[in-house]
């Protein structure tokens, strides 16, 4: 009960400061697009395709190994081995970090004039090769947080890259003030990349002083970098397949709405108001899961490690259930006010359509980031890489397909085909290995109707009162608090969230003493 509390109150640490961040992040992405321009976005997009290989090969599985790893260690040995692990961790993440680096400064002419077909991209890649070897650090020190339960550390390097960014990035595009696509482009990641490196001292920082908590244990042996590669390796080679088809469909996709028709500045402009300016509106509230989601990893982790299957199955069934609940609410959300959002975010018609096409695809989209947490958590990361890798190379067919035939829009087509398919392979194999039962009309039939109940009544609201007109960002605001408690009011009223479901999150968030005691007793 006690590591349950524990691991609630990280949750929710995370759940506010990811929020926060997402919300800053969208607002200063809106403030960013509107300043430079939907074909700057449609760069950076094309810029970022490359950059996420190279990101993955730096990274290669490390986050996940060090979580894995350092979460197994600390229930056996009671942190005697922390500090080599993480010493394993490190060098590991040294020389992907450091081979990845090299490879994209010296490739970044070839990469920018053959394969992307714009020399405004070779600068661009030669400045983000100097951020990889801070990621890979830093994705060991955030997994170690994240292992010893010590979310606020990750909450802290977070909010002060954040902040970092946003700021130097905001001085250079007014004082510098670039006048072409390319300058605009060069002051944004140049934002990204010294945000980047002081993350990395702040987490060294962090951990220096984490140590502490582990002085009265001694040092135990550790199996070092093999027992590293052994998780990672796995993972990365996998990940290496599915960013590498990403990043030839994010290639594929300009060439393909140029072949449609459109112009090479028009194409870009189409994939930078989709990709850079709509998904990140759709996939802003998913902050609230993505934190519960990553610490769900050491959680489930711990749990197979004791052999305890109901209780697994009980975190399933719970995620499950909070997981639609929420993302069904958001694609109605999404759905009935995708008109003010694109007006009043972009001031663009073609965003708003984009969100309003991509809503009902949000509950999808929001529970494979959970099963995919769980599978990971009880060690089926190769499936979910294999799942993935699947997924993009369906992606590059698709968008090789359609895209020239359809436009943009064949693109959406080809998000909703991989999205389902991704989903609906990863649930099949969580809902086998852990044998639990979701009841689909408790879980899905009841909530969609309430938020088609809350969306009707707002729509009834917004006709009749003088209040509820379209008049900017306090008009949005007021209507999605209003649309959030009529869905929360029927799903209390059709008992699909009821009084024992809160009395569990209560419970779970604060634990009476005699609970602790229970918990404390049966684990002996």
């Amino acid at each position: 009960m006690k590591t349950k509390r524990q691991y609630f109150l990280n949750a929710l640490l995370l759940t506010a400061v990811a929020l926060l961040m997402r919300t800053v992040s969208v607002s200063f992405n809106v403030y960013v697009s509107n300043r430079v321009g939907a074909e700057a976005m449609g760069l950076l997009s094309l810029v970022g395709s490359v950059y996420g290989f190279a990101t993955t090969l730096a990274t290669s599985g490390i986050h996940l190994a060090t979580v894995r790893t350092v979460a197994e260690r600390l229930e056996r040995s009671g942190g005697a081995e922390n500090r080599r692990c993480l010493l394993a961790c490190l060098s590991y993440a040294l020389f992907f970090g450091t081979l990845s680096s090299i490879l994209l400064f010296g490739l970044s002419a070839p990469i920018g004039r053959l394969l992307l077909h714009d020399v405004r991209t070779v600068r661009a890649l030669r400045l983000l090769s100097f951020t990889l070897l801070p990621i890979a650090l830093t994705s060991v020190l955030n997994g170690y947080f994240t292992a010893v339960r010590r979310a606020w550390k990750n909450a802290i390097a977070q909010v002060a890259e954040q902040a970092i960014k946003i700021s130097l990035t905001g001085y250079l595009l007014v004082a510098v003030a670039p006048k072409t696509v390319e300058g605009c482009m060069l002051a944004i990641l140049l934002g990204g990349a010294v945000s980047e490196s002081v993350s990395l001292v702040l987490n060294l920082v962090l951990y220096v002083a984490d140590k502490r908590h582990f002085r009265h244990v001694g040092t135990a042996k550790y199996s070092g970098p093999i027992r590293v590669a052994a998780v990672a390796m796995p993972v990365a080679i996998s990940a290496y397949a599915r960013s590498g088809l990403l990043a030839i469909e994010h290639i594929l996709i300009p060439r393909g709405l140029i072949a449609f028709g459109a112009g090479s500045s028009a194409a870009l402009a189409s994939y930078g108001s989709l990709h850079s300016m709509a998904l990140p509106v759709v996939l802003y509230p998913a902050a609230i899961l993505s934190s519960f989601s990553a610490l769900l990893i050491p959680e489930v982790t711990e749990q197979q490690a004791a052999g305890n299957e109901v209780e697994i199955r009980y975190i399933a069934g719970r995620v499950y259930q909070m997981t639609f609940l929420f993302s069904i609410g958001v694609a109605g959300a999404m759905l009935c006010l995708s008109g003010e959002l694109g007006q009043v975010l972009y001031d663009s018609s073609e965003v708003a359509a984009f969100i309003r096409a991509l809503a009902p695809l949000i509950p999808v989209m929001y529970l494979d980031t959970a099963t995919d947490a769980m599978l990971k958590g009880m060690g089926e990361q190769v499936y979910s890489m294999n799942v993935n890798i699947l997924d993009a190379f369906v992606s590059v067919v698709a968008v090789w397909l359609l895209v020239p035939c359809f436009g943009i829009w064949g693109y959406l087509i080809t998000i909703y085909i991989t999205e389902i398919l991704n989903a609906a392979l990863s649930i099949a194999r969580l809902l086998r290995i852990s044998r639990y039962r979701p009841r689909i009309f408790t879980l899905l039939v009841r909530p969609l109707a309430a938020v088609i109940g809350a969306s009707c009544i707002l729509t009834l609201l917004h006709r009749l009162l003088p209040f509820a007109v379209h008049s900017g960002g306090l008009s949005l605001t007021l209507h999605i608090l209003l649309l959030a408690a009529l869905y929360v009011l029927l799903l209390a009223l059709t008992g699909t969230f009821g009084k024992s479901d809160a009395t569990w999150l209560l419970r779970s968030l604060f634990p009476t003493k005699e609970q602790i005691a229970q918990a404390q007793t049966a684990k002996k």
